[in-house]
């Protein structure tokens, strides 16, 4: 069952109606997730409860040579598990152990849970508390779900950076302000933005996540936090639960988005305007030159996005504002209107928006739309792209450096390169 439901004003400026769908998905599970987590969070060890199916997964999605030794495996369950011949929690266990004497270099073990429904009755809480206790001091063990009946693609990092909320150190209430910067960014964008940070004159900044467990920021009362993925509604509650209060903004994806994301900082932390303008002109002249090379392929061209990452609203803004593209239809796998609410009014007046997805409709409005430019997930892709439309695969947003001023160029060409493909062959 479909519906249009309204969609409450943003800052004064009305949203389009919302269409809201309940049918079948075509999305990755939160697992995927671990892909790019492992690599951010370099003492961690990522254990995947669950079946061959979800080890195949994360072996072709992170590509990892069969000789490579990654920071992540599945604890695969067996004949003998499903049919209840073995105790799951001693074969947990015995697995753990074997793992931590194999790998003595691991400080954190997330323990990730997944759909099958073995697997579900599993309670991975207490066996994360029974194992923490057992391997304590040495290594921290905490869980999460990156089931794909719970969590859709992105998600998976929201439930993990959830879990480590609650063991981030207390700051008193008279503690000095901090910020936080929350997502998983690329090390080089990460270094990018903490230089920006300091030109500003806002040097009391950390992220969420470290590049080490170990090295997790403090969270009270005089903590500010910067969203830097528009997918982290839980850890963001989490982290109001706790005290710290989010700075609403846009995020940070082109010149407009990294400006308004930087200067909800400026403002809270007392930086002066003028500071603020000196500091940021020259990334921004440089970032908006790099834009210029792709305006020209990219304006006036229609763009439709199918559901994925929950990424599109703001990359749509992006597209539309600053590269002059025209928005078919926005999907999102799921609409958090408070955190989008800049976003939202940010967008054309009178833009498609859809929730959820029920992709045989959404497929029949794609091809009578005939956009440009279609974004969406592997599996849409092919037969799309047989069928003479161009696409983008969603997933290559998530994984590729995207955020920020020096890589508003790229972010252009990510979008620009499909269609340079079907000019080159349409010759």
């Amino acid at each position: 069952m479909n519906a249009i439901a309204p969609l409450s004003a943003a800052n004064a400026v009305d949203c389009a109606p919302v269409l809201k769908e309940r049918g079948q998905r075509e999305v990755f599970c939160g697992l995927t997730g671990i892909i790019w987590l492992h690599r951010k969070m370099q003492d961690a060890f990522f254990l995947v409860v669950g079946s061959r199916t979800c080890a195949h997964l994360l072996q072709s999605a992170a590509g990892v040579m069969i000789f490579a030794e990654p920071r992540f495996a599945t604890a695969i369950m067996e004949e003998r598990d499903l049919a209840g011949l073995a105790d799951a929690n001693e074969e947990l266990d015995r697995i753990v152990d074997q793992l931590l004497a194999r790998r003595p270099e691991i400080k954190s073990l997330f323990l990730v849970g997944s759909c099958p429904s073995e697997v579900i009755k599993l309670d991975l809480s207490k066996a994360a508390q029974r194992l923490g206790a057992k391997h304590a001091p040495h290594v921290r063990i905490l869980n999460y779900s990156g089931s794909g009946i719970e969590t859709t693609f992105t998600e998976g990092e929201d439930a993990c950076l959830a879990s480590l909320v609650p063991i981030m150190p207390s700051l008193a209430a008279n503690a000095p302000k901090n910020l936080i910067v929350v997502g998983s960014l690329p090390d080089i964008v990460e270094d990018q933005f903490r230089r920006l940070f300091a030109e500003l004159g806002i040097t009391n900044v950390a992220s969420l996540p470290e590049r080490a467990v170990a090295d997790l920021p403090g969270v009270g009362p005089n903590t500010r936090f910067l969203l830097a993925q528009p997918f982290l509604g839980d850890t963001a509650q989490a982290l109001e639960e706790r005290g710290a209060v989010r700075l609403d903004a846009l995020f940070p994806f082109g010149v407009e988005g990294t400006t308004n994301w930087l200067h909800a900082a400026a403002a809270e932390f007392g930086v002066a305007d003028s500071h603020f303008d000196a500091v940021l002109r020259p990334y921004q002249d440089r970032a908006t030159t790099a834009l210029a090379h792709q305006r020209a392929r990219l304006e006036g061209r229609s763009i439709f996005f199918m559901p994925d990452s929950q990424l599109e609203v703001p990359l749509a803004r992006f597209l539309a504002n600053e590269l002059g593209m025209r928005l078919v239809e926005v999907g999102t796998p799921y609409l958090h209107r408070r955190h989008l609410a800049q976003e939202l009014a940010a967008l054309p007046a009178g833009v498609m928006l859809s929730e959820g997805q029920d992709v045989d409709k959404q497929l029949d409005r794609v091809r009578a739309a005939k956009p440009d430019l279609t974004v969406c997930g592997l599996g849409l892709a092919n037969p799309l792209e047989a069928e003479g439309l161009s696409t983008k695969w969603a997933i290559e947003l998530v994984f590729s450096p995207i955020h920020g001023f020096d890589q508003a160029g790229d972010l252009a060409e990510l979008f620009a390169r499909p269609l340079r493909r079907r000019d080159v062959l349409r010759v």
